[in-house]
């Protein structure tokens, strides 16, 4: 059975059989919070387990290594929206140990995708229109240095509701043991 056909046959069971009812929450996250953190399937429930988090609680927003590249992309422009819209007053950052962006090589991906039928052309013209695949492809070296850069664009931008606590973390992905990297609340302290 084909992956999407599988989805849509369990799905069709578990709306017959009222499985969502115990999921039913509002839009608005319980525990005020947003949190940006890695696509890492390890991830999907670790991570609020060992936040002790339940369905409901915060806005989790996820992308490739919990990376904020610039101050007016899509993740940003998420977490205003959580703090303006839907009520969270925190932000998390969560990255990783082992995760798979520490050291990612921007030519082996582009070549992954010449290998997956992307023509030469293609990469030709974007790289000659303006966009930096190097730069759009690139990890980091260091998820602790990672996590502080995305803190601190949270922190720095000019939108940024006054006084909101922004935190830095990293999780062991297999103990789900957190390390704080930063401290929002002792960061709002110091600026006085």
């Amino acid at each position: 059975m084909r992956k999407m056909d599988a989805i849509m046959a369990y799905n069709q069971e578990f709306v017959k059989k009222k499985e969502y009812e115990e999921y039913l929450t509002t839009r608005f996250p319980d525990k005020r919070m947003v949190i940006v953190t890695c696509m890492d399937a390890r991830l999907t429930e670790l991570l609020p387990r060992a936040m002790n988090l339940k369905n409901g609680d915060a806005k989790i927003i996820k992308n490739a290594g919990a990376i904020l590249t610039s101050p007016f992309g899509n993740i940003m422009r998420s977490i205003l929206i959580a703090l303006y819209e839907l009520n969270a007053d925190e932000v998390f950052i969560v990255g990783h140990h082992e995760c798979g962006m520490t050291g990612i090589d921007p030519n082996n991906i582009v070549a992954h995708m010449e290998a997956r039928g992307i023509q030469d052309h293609v990469i030709h013209t974007l790289r000659h229109s303006g966009i930096n695949l190097n730069r759009w492809l690139t990890g980091f070296d260091s998820v602790r240095e990672s996590v502080e850069n995305s803190v601190d664009i949270v922190r720095n931008h000019p939108l940024l509701p006054p006084n909101t606590p922004v935190h830095g973390l990293i999780i062991h992905p297999e103990t789900g043991e957190l390390e704080m990297v930063t401290d929002g609340y002792r960061h709002l302290e110091s600026r006085g």
